[in-house]
C-alpha cells in the first residue's frame, strides 16, 4: 500500500445510472427532486443538474430500458447521497416527498448529517442529507470520529418547511 493520498479537493463530480425508463426517471429526478434537464441525448440519455452544472446526474437506457431492477443482493450501487446546502433545504425536500405520498424507506441522524432515504423507480438507493458543520461532528475523547445511527427527529425537520 502507498503513503499517496488523493487530493483534498477532490469531489464527487457525479454519477451516472442506468434506468429502466426515461421519462420515469426524468420525472423523478427533475419533477419531484428538482434537478434541472441540462440536456437530452437522443431519447436514451439525460443529463442533469443542481445550479447549472454540466450534470451530476446521467441517466441512460443504452443496456437497461425496460428493464427489471438490479437484485437487491447483489454487487452494484448501494446509494447515490445528494447533498442539500441547509437543514431547512433537505426539511423542503422531505415534505415535498410526502406532500407527493412518494414512499420514503428510511431516516436517520448520523451525527455528522441527518438523512432522509427512498428509492427512485428503478430501486436505486437515494438519499438525502445535509453535514451539520465540521466543528459539531461527533468526537471520542482521541478526538476521533465518531458517527452514529439514530432515530431522526423528522418532526422537528419538517418545522423548518412551514
Amino acid at each position: 500500500m502507498s503513503d499517496y493520498k488523493i487530493p483534498a479537493q477532490t469531489r464527487i463530480g457525479h454519477v451516472h445510472l442506468k434506468v429502466s425508463d426515461l421519462q420515469k426517471s426524468l420525472d423523478f429526478y427533475c419533477g419531484l427532486l428538482g434537478f434541472e434537464l441540462m440536456m437530452k441525448y437522443g431519447d436514451q440519455a439525460a443529463f442533469i443538474s443542481a445550479g447549472g452544472y454540466h450534470h451530476h446526474i446521467g441517466l441512460n437506457t443504452w443496456q437497461s430500458k425496460g428493464a427489471p431492477p438490479a437484485p437487491e443482493f447483489a454487487p452494484g450501487l448501494y446509494h447515490t447521497a445528494i447533498l442539500f446546502p441547509g437543514r431547512k433545504d433537505l426539511a423542503v425536500a422531505l415534505k415535498r416527498l410526502l406532500d407527493a405520498g412518494y414512499p420514503v424507506t428510511g431516516a436517520s441522524d448520523h451525527g455528522v448529517s441527518e438523512a432522509i432515504y427512498l428509492d427512485d423507480p428503478d430501486q436505486n438507493g437515494v438519499e438525502l442529507y445535509w453535514d451539520r458543520p465540521k466543528e459539531q461532528w461527533p468526537v471520542d475523547e482521541n478526538g476521533k470520529l465518531t458517527m452514529f445511527t439514530r432515530r431522526l427527529d423528522v418532526e422537528g425537520l419538517l418545522k423548518l418547511a412551514e
